[in-house]
């Protein structure tokens, strides 16, 4: 009958718990994260996630902002459309006079279509030559054709109607279900009227963000916040383009959580709270809950030593999910894009793992004892 001596029993499990830490594993422990700095002689900087640091962290630079940049406001100047070069204009020159020098007796009118505005910013008219309408609105140039045809056509009467060229139209280049370029229709076309004329926002897109490239400057915005916030419908001005795009950011999820994958925002902001539910959580049997890590490097230039910004470009910030004030903290604390989200593992898992083993050595001697 075989037994085990009770000394080999006591060694064996003794050199299980010296070797425990050196198991494999899926995450690393908190201990090891945080030791880095000195182990490495690399500097981290590291904060705990409580009610009292909240105010602190919100007031720092923001990194890895690119992509979501400034946004015009609406800006209604509340003036009429004005005529400019590079539009069309559409005549239609009435006169009843039996002897008009425009019509013949059977005809009581005469169009004239498809007039381009010069680069001069002129139309020839018949009998008036050029005409420079260029700035003004279709009032006031019907008018002034008008007045300077009367001069030779007592009886005549002008109608005037104008086509936006390209100076007077915006491109709604992809997003939607329509793209293509829309002239503006009224001085009060904004960028949600473009966005609902190309049939609104494309379903497949990812928290739709809006482009709005004007001059040579790019502004951006989430449809979700202009629909909001009125005040952000900005009004759209001739040439400018707009892009409904996929929410490019993201962070990062590692360690003991239920996912390991980049994790696209679908909304503005992300809470660690918010961050947590979408990996799926923590894995129940590794997770460490009082070892939540945000791993965030911020630019060399937001480097403060007045604690208007982080003590390093290297921070980390540590959340306690076992208590309350982690808990609410944590749901008040904002995810930046490219943050990584650790998922530290519990230590205890390391000595469970052990206890496993020598679990199944005592089983294997038990068998052993039962068979001879």
């Amino acid at each position: 009958m075989l037994r085990l001596p009770m000394l080999f029993i006591k060694t064996l499990c003794f050199m299980f718990l010296l070797t425990a830490c050196s198991l494999p594993r899926g995450a690393p422990l908190q201990s090891e994260i945080l030791s880095k700095s000195k182990t490495q002689n690399t500097e981290l900087a590291v904060y705990r996630v409580t009610n009292s640091f909240l105010p602190t962290v919100a007031k720092w630079p923001k990194p890895n902002t690119a992509g979501t940049g400034q946004w015009l406001g609406h800006q209604h100047t509340g003036h009429t459309p004005i005529i400019a070069v590079g539009d069309s204009v559409k005549l239609v020159i009435w006169d009843s006079d039996e002897n008009s020098l425009l019509t013949s007796p059977e005809q009581k009118l005469i169009p004239i279509e498809n007039v381009l505005v010069s680069p001069s910013g002129t139309i020839f008219v018949p009998y008036l030559d050029q005409i420079k309408i260029a700035g003004l609105s279709d009032g006031v140039a019907r008018q002034k054709i008008q007045e300077q045809l009367e001069t030779i056509i007592p009886s005549a009467q002008v109608q005037l109607t104008t086509i936006a060229g390209a100076k007077r139209s915006v491109s709604l280049v992809a997003g939607v279900s329509n793209p293509g370029s829309y002239p503006i229709i009224d001085p009060h076309y904004t960028v949600l009227n473009l966005i609902s004329q190309g049939g609104g926002a494309s379903p497949s897109i990812r928290n739709p963000q809006v482009r709005l490239i004007r001059a040579g400057h790019t502004y951006t915005a989430s449809l979700d916040k202009i629909i909001s916030n009125p005040s952000l419908d900005s009004v759209l001005r001739g040439g400018d383009k707009v892009i409904v795009q996929n929410d490019k950011r993201y962070f990062r999820s590692l360690g003991a959580a239920s996912k390991e994958q980049l994790i696209y925002f679908e909304q503005d902001k992300l809470s660690a709270l918010d961050a947590m539910a979408l990996v799926g959580g923590l894995s129940d049997n590794r997770a460490n809950p009082k070892g939540i890590l945000i791993l965030r490097e911020y630019p060399d230039n937001a480097v403060r030593t007045d604690g208007s910004g982080p003590d390093n470009n290297r921070s980390v910030f540590v959340i306690d999910l076992t208590s309350s004030d982690g808990l609410f903290s944590a749901g008040r604390f904002a995810i930046n894009s490219k943050d990584t989200v650790l998922v530290t593992e519990s230590s205890l898992t390391a000595v469970n793992t052990v206890f496993g083993i020598i679990g199944s050595v005592f089983g294997i001697a038990i068998r052993v004892d039962a068979v001879n």
